[in-house]
């Protein structure tokens, strides 16, 4: 079963289709205006988006004219604004903010002439300013369109078509198919955010780094201290690397601020842990036999053996370089990590997600082996091969190998190996312990390591260690990492008696955060409670249709004729959401009662599913008299109260441990379905 987020995404972007090809259209629109489309993540989503094309989601030949008529409006309007506005439009805000690249934009105008218009089109940051400058030039706007029109005729194409065979591999994924294209949507408007949230630290915080270290080095002059002379020598702006060091330095921050946050929850069970759960549920849910084969072939690049062979051969390199204190840091890196990775997993025996057949330490948890000494391991690597290399190749190295690290780590994720704090600490303590080693490393000139030639030692090896791994163990991985289908059972009268009280207590949202109590309890079919309940005069709210969402905007309409909004219970969304008018206040208040299934069957001669779910009253408030929102009460025990008075079969039982209070006794109501 895919998870129900993913799938009720899923249903309503199949429901409402004309809203993907509008959002495709102002996307391809915005990347044709100065300044938004620089920071909008047009071509990133519109991919994602056309990754739906095979799955029935979105239609392409809609999806083709939506680029192509954004694209050539985006142009137009920029073409316009030119050719209305002149120069002095330059000078306003925010287009004056970005001298840099209009003088790029101008050179490349410059250079290619009217072809500039066509070129631009697939020419990242400057293509956002080359209609504009194109207005402004007093180019003909018979040209212009000519190319505006070909141009997008080529490139809703060469962006759409890529994102259609991505989409097509993902029938390999059968049933998942669906929400897995979703979650790709996701993730890319996801990494958008998580590239320009890190662009804009950099940017902001290098000058403050600067900052704090000019008011610094007359303090650390005037101690004499050994410590202060070395970090005085790091901050001297005379290096040619102290750029590079004050990158070093906000990694190092950051990570161990990260690593010490997630320790801190994974030690007091804070609501990631809660969170943990959630992302666990759900990409069990995801997990199909071809993805179950890449992924456990990622991960087995990523074991023991594979590490030691690249750390050996690495080493060798090294010594026959003769650069052995760059030797020394290389085994201090890899195997301190490992060591204290180790030391942390026994001194917190944190148990795994489930059993898989580990053995020794191997079988703790936090953080993960995998994810903190890999990303050592090939954040050292390309370290070395990228400081002797042209600027050119370092971003493609450092891309490579943190591309390698993440997709080992995520493969832990996926295959139920770690909890997601476990992969994220690991990541966060390996960055830590990478950058610190950095920083020492660093002190004394580089020795040469012969770039080269280390480059295809450590991809070599990677792939012969890699490959005979992977031939040696994946048979037996396959059974390791299988999923484990087994539904807990329980015999009716045992859960009636007092079983009950082994299900959850508190909704428990996608942060981890607990939210109101689990008031209800229901045995048996979900149709025929629904049935019930319609017949006492609870009803099924209305869709997330936009007509309906827009009449959040009013404040005339009755609360009952309000769609729900959608909550989160361990990641998953309700399988039943009813309402009911409450009382005479049918236009400030409601009722609402959700259900989730629970992993568990009652066995009484034929099995049934358990429900587990909340009755809560809304009240709506409408600020100003301008739109509504809801809140809900903290008061709980009336509206349990309310639906046992429409159910039959029905016991009130108290929570052990639960305080009583004026908002809820404690008390939840147990339902089972009369035969």
């Amino acid at each position: 079963m895919v998870t129900s987020f993913l799938a009720a995404v899923t249903a309503f972007i199949e429901m409402h289709s004309h809203l993907a090809y509008a959002a495709v259209l102002l996307l391809a629109l915005s990347e044709s205006i100065p300044v938004i489309g620089v920071v909008v993540p047009g071509t990133a989503v519109i991919v994602a988006v056309s990754a739906l094309v095979p799955t029935g989601v979105v239609t392409l030949w809609p999806l083709l004219a939506a680029a192509t008529a954004g694209a050539i409006v985006g142009d137009g309007v920029s073409f316009w604004v030119g050719h209305r506005y002149h120069r002095e439009i330059l000078n306003a805000w925010p287009l004056n903010r970005h001298p840099a690249l209009i003088a790029r934009s101008e050179a490349f105008f410059a250079r290619h002439g009217d072809k500039s218009v066509f070129l631009a089109r697939f020419a990242p940051g400057v293509r956002a300013f080359i209609p504009l400058l194109a207005g402004m030039l007093r180019m003909s706007p018979r040209r212009f369109y000519l190319a505006n029109i070909l141009s997008a005729f080529v490139w809703a194409p060469a962006h759409i078509l890529p994102g259609v065979l991505i989409g097509a591999s993902f029938s390999l994924f059968g049933s998942a198919a669906k929400p897995l294209a979703v979650l790709v949507v996701l993730l890319a408007v996801l990494g958008w955010v998580v590239v320009h949230a890190v662009r804009f630290a950099l940017r902001r915080g290098m000058p403050f780094l600067s900052g704090v270290a000019e008011r610094a080095r007359p303090r650390l002059r005037a101690s004499q201290a050994r410590w202060a002379r070395i970090v005085l020598s790091l901050l001297d702006p005379s290096r040619s690397d102290a750029r590079g060091l004050a990158l070093l330095a906000m990694v190092l921050v950051g990570a161990a601020w990260l690593f010490f946050g997630i320790l801190e929850d994974v030690v007091s069970g804070d609501p990631l842990v809660q969170t943990d759960a959630s992302i666990y549920s759900a990409l069990q849910d995801l997990r199909t036999r071809a993805g179950d084969t890449v992924m456990i072939t990622i991960t087995e690049f990523g074991d023991t053996f594979v590490v030691t062979a690249v750390t050996v051969a690495v080493f060798l390199w090294l010594a026959w370089k003769r650069a052995w204190r760059t030797g020394a840091y290389w085994l201090a890196a890899v195997a301190g990590a490992s060591l204290l990775n180790t030391v942390i997993k026994v001194a917190l025996h944190r148990a795994r997600p489930g059993d898989l057949l580990y053995t020794g330490w191997s079988v703790f948890s936090f953080p993960s082996g995998h994810s903190t000494v890999n990303i050592v391991l090939y954040g050292f690597l390309a370290f070395l091969i990228a400081r002797e290399l042209s600027p050119a190749w370092r971003l493609p190295i450092a891309v490579g190998a943190t591309l390698l690290t993440f997709l080992i780590a995520f493969s832990r994720l996926y295959l139920g190996a770690h909890w997601f704090s476990d992969v994220a600490g690991g990541l966060a303590f390996g960055t830590v312990w990478l950058t610190a080693l950095g920083f020492s490393y660093l002190r004394k000139p580089a020795e040469r390591v012969g770039a080269s030639g280390l480059l295809i030692v450590g991809c070599a090896t990677l792939a012969l260690a890699g490959g005979v791994n992977v031939y040696r163990h994946h048979a037996f991985d396959v059974g390791r990492y299988a999923v484990r289908e087994t539904t807990p059972t329980m015999p009716a009268e045992t859960w009636w008696a007092g079983g009950w009280q082994n299900l959850p207590a508190w909704r428990i949202d996608l942060t981890g955060e607990i939210e109101e109590p689990l008031t209800v309890q229901y045995a048996g079919s979900l149709s025929a409670l629904q049935t019930k309940l319609l017949s006492k005069g609870w009803r099924v709210p209305v869709s997330w249709a936009p007509i309906n969402a827009l009449s959040w905007l009013t404040t005339s309409v009755d609360a009952d004729a309000l769609p729900v909004i959608p909550r989160l219970s361990n990641g998953e969304l309700p399988d039943l959401t009813l309402i009911m008018k409450n009382g005479a206040d049918t236009k400030e208040s409601r009722l609402v009662l959700r259900l989730w299934a629970v992993d568990l069957k009652l066995v009484n001669g034929s099995s049934s599913p358990v429900w587990v779910g909340s009755v809560i009253e809304e009240r709506l408030e409408r600020p100003l008299s301008l739109f509504t929102l809801a809140f809900v009460q903290p008061a709980f025990n009336g509206p349990r109260d309310i639906l046992a008075e429409a159910l039959q079969s029905v016991r009130f039982v108290a929570r052990p441990g639960v305080t009583a209070d004026a908002d809820w006794d404690g008390r939840l109501l147990l339902a089972r379905e009369r035969p």
